[in-house]
């Protein structure tokens, strides 16, 4: 390929790890132009109504549309309170424990959010949502500052241990484990640099794992 435009459409939190994969892409192919969109999970759901993009990346693909899903990276969620919360040096603490904390989490219709609240009805455990907040790096701000506890995906904390005013919670149920997706309509034929990137993914996911020694 010596040159070409790869449009590609993802929900915010990949922000914290596709630019590792489209770095070593575009040295590899430097004649692509890629379009990133990044977005919340409507506008992206809105994207691929409208097939507006040749790929797209979620955690929660949508049931109601015809695509194709291909998982190809892990997407735990955990769940995440101050340092100096009172849970945060407890071992195997039972999930009705979070039936009596406040939570600060994403904005509706997000996949985070939309697993949250699965996965407290499925425990029958009422969710107190004390704020709701569109950034990642906001709700962590939150959480450190006191309003409460969060679940987040584990990609979005910082490698550097140094950084941290957060701590995992050991809570039974967690983390829990989801993939992250490439998706992409069901009879939309790629172009020949659309295919070429998704063999890249399968093949260089290696790009994406966490880094060895660091949390």
């Amino acid at each position: 390929i010596k040159q070409g435009r790869l449009r590609i459409a993802a929900v915010t939190t990949t922000k914290y790890f596709m630019p590792r994969l489209l770095g070593p892409f575009c040295a590899q192919y430097p004649g692509v132009d890629i379009a990133l969109e990044v977005v919340n999970r409507d506008r992206l759901l809105e994207r691929l109504a409208r097939n507006q993009d040749d790929l797209y990346v979620m955690g929660v693909p949508p049931d109601e549309l015809d695509i194709e899903r291909e998982p190809f990276l892990d997407n735990p969620l955990v769940v995440l309170a101050p340092v100096s919360h009172r849970l945060a040096r407890r071992k195997r603490i039972p999930f009705a424990a979070l039936a009596n904390e406040p939570f600060v989490l994403r904005e509706r219709g997000s996949g985070t959010r939309l697993t949250v609240e699965r996965v407290f009805q499925e425990h029958n455990v009422p969710l107190k949502i004390r704020m709701e907040l569109g950034s990642n790096e906001a709700i962590q701000q939150a959480v450190a500052g006191g309003l409460g506890l969060t679940i987040l995906s584990r990609s979005t904390l910082s490698p550097d241990p140094g950084d941290r005013d957060l701590a995992v919670l050991n809570v039974e149920g967690f983390p829990i484990e989801r993939h992250w997706y490439v998706v992409r309509a069901r009879h939309k034929q790629l172009s020949v640099v659309a295919q070429t990137f998704l063999d890249f993914l399968r093949t260089h996911v290696q790009l994406l794992e966490p880094r060895k020694g660091k949390p």
